[in-house]
């Protein structure tokens, strides 16, 4: 069961990956419930996220289930076996897990987007330092960054900024509370060959960070915040659905009239209270920068905003 709906996800989805010349894509979520995974291939590897269940296996049995579907995965995909890597993770609805480093393993690798680098690390975190449902929203964000100044909040490993610096933007402020994910995100400026003294990169909670700026700074802003954040090193926690209003609004205080935001959330209950946020237009962007292989899936919402 598993294998024959695996054969015909990826015979459809390897087409459309190959006509547009992506090699890092998802070619399975969570398809047949007694197969809880999500698959996604990073050019010659395999990325393989176990969610976390009751499934009434013993440890053994579960072990000896799990090397029957590499096994398989490795067969279909014809990616051999030694280049799939596997994690569990327990179904969260927010991207916090990030933060948790899992192994010391450390197998990076250089994987190419739309004629860009990105370092991805498959082997000690929950998240491999590419997210692949915003690989159309970076397109946009490239498209619109010439000569702006942008500011990626919330920035992860910095694939935004890479994308805006590629759009020629003039400068890209990159902000998040980690500071391992911020070096990760100036690895990927270099990888890029872009001048890091044009940008910044800034180790803060946004929700301070935002109270610093003065108004009419930026031209273009990407927010991709958690669902929920109550880091040791935040002074209060994030609720999306409860903050988004506070925070979008500051956000608009620092855009310059005219500028552009970027609000994506995978909270999947999400409710944008449009009524209270200052910008002259909103648009929900959601459906048309779902990529091919996240098509079946609403796994987050996706705004874009007009001061």
């Amino acid at each position: 069961m598993f294998e024959n709906r695996l054969v015909k996800v990826f015979r459809h989805l390897r087409k459309t990956a190959r006509r547009q010349e992506i090699t890092c894509y998802r070619v399975y979520d969570d398809d047949i419930p007694e197969f809880p995974f999500s698959i996604e291939i990073y050019e010659q590897c395999v990325y393989v996220a176990e969610y976390q269940r009751r499934h009434g296996m013993t440890e053994e049995e579960h072990e000896e289930w799990l090397e029957s579907c590499i096994t398989v995965i490795s067969r279909v995909l014809e990616i051999p076996s030694e280049n799939i890597f596997i994690k569990q993770r327990q179904r969260k609805q927010n991207r916090q897990a990030q933060y948790e480093k899992l192994s010391f393993e450390k197998h990076e690798m250089t994987v190419h987007e739309a004629g860009l680098n990105f370092k991805v690390n498959l082997s000690d975190y929950l998240d491999t330092g590419l997210f692949l449902d915003h690989r159309i929203t970076r397109g946009l964000v490239r498209d619109e960054a010439k000569d702006k100044q942008v500011l990626n909040l919330f920035c992860y490993t910095g694939s935004f900024s890479v994308y805006a610096a590629a759009g020629g933007a003039r400068s890209v402020t990159s902000v998040d509370l980690s500071k391992t994910y911020l070096a990760w995100a100036e690895d990927n400026m270099r990888l890029n060959n872009f001048d890091l003294r044009s940008h910044h990169f800034v180790h803060a909670d946004v929700l301070q960070y935002l109270d610093t700026l003065s108004p009419n700074t930026f031209d273009l802003v990407i927010v991709d915040p958690p669902t929920f954040s109550n880091s040791k090193r935040m002074k209060d926690f994030l609720d999306i659905q409860r903050d988004h209003v506070s925070m979008l609004n500051k956000v608009l205080h620092a855009t310059r009239p005219g500028g552009v935001i970027y609000f994506s959330n995978n909270y999947r209950r999400f409710v944008l209270e449009e009524d209270q946020i200052k910008a002259t237009s909103i648009k929900d962007i959601t459906a048309q920068t779902l990529p091919f292989d996240f098509q079946q899936k609403m796994i987050r919402k996706c705004y874009r905003m007009v001061k």
